[in-house]
């Protein structure tokens, strides 16, 4: 037997190095944007990536409100939201919701991809969505990310 052996390397908080990106929404299909920034939060990217750690990077997401639906979803995806109470759902179109609120869209698009856990929540914390073209976030100095 050979006295070489090998062992894997798993990442830890302490060995993870995070990364700010900026992602231009413009004219970009949200299903297809928000799987790419979902697997950059998670951290599917690099070669450390550990599943029970969260080796994931920032995004920032800039002009949301310009982002495009396929197909006729601009008018027949509904999102509804529901209190808890009789009576407390609450619907509405995917054209409505992006003139009032745009940056929901991309929000709600990459949670639904990330874990359904604690891991997936801090995950989600990383994730920076405006509907204009500035952001707070230029002492990070982000890199810009194409797809």
């Amino acid at each position: 037997m050979s006295k070489q052996h090998f062992t894997t390397k798993h990442a830890n908080e302490a060995t993870v190095q995070r990364n700010w990106y900026v992602v231009d929404g413009t004219n970009q299909t949200v299903g297809r944007m928000c799987s790419r920034i979902a697997a950059i939060l998670r951290g599917k990217n690099k070669a450390i990536y550990t599943p029970h750690v969260d080796t994931g990077d920032y995004i920032i997401v800039i002009n949301c409100e310009k982002v495009k639906l396929s197909g006729s979803k601009m008018d027949q995806k509904v999102y509804d939201t529901y209190s808890g109470y009789p009576g407390g759902r609450k619907e509405e179109g995917a054209a409505e919701l992006q003139k009032r609120r745009p940056e929901v869209i991309i929000e709600r698009a990459v949670k639904g991809m990330l874990p359904k856990n604690r891991l997936g929540r801090k995950m989600y914390k990383k994730l920076f969505v405006y509907a204009g073209g500035v952001h707070p976030h230029t002492a990070q100095q982000p890199k810009e990310l194409k797809f």
